[in-house]
């Protein structure tokens, strides 16, 4: 199966979601090429990028599923080729 490299961009607004978050990331693993995360103290929130290598439904599964965690957005950017 054909696979593209994305960066996902993470904020997380709500630190209770932390666990969560975290679940998701480990279900995903075997995709996450690597991750990095910047605790923003003065507004209360946490940016977090992780970069995959994964088929084209398997980033939006990811995306989608951080996504719906409260108090967390999720977006991607997509290689070209």
């Amino acid at each position: 199966m054909e696979t593209r490299i994305a960066v996902i961009a993470i904020i997380v607004e709500d630190r209770s979601a932390t666990d969560e978050l975290n679940a998701v990331l480990h279900e995903y693993g075997d995709y996450i090429i690597g991750r990095m995360g910047i605790p923003y103290r003065e507004k209360h929130l946490s940016l977090i990028s992780v970069a995959v290598d994964a088929p084209n439904e398997v980033i939006s599964a990811l995306t989608g599923k951080l996504g719906m965690i409260h108090g967390v957005s999720a977006k991607a950017a997509y290689s070209k080729a």
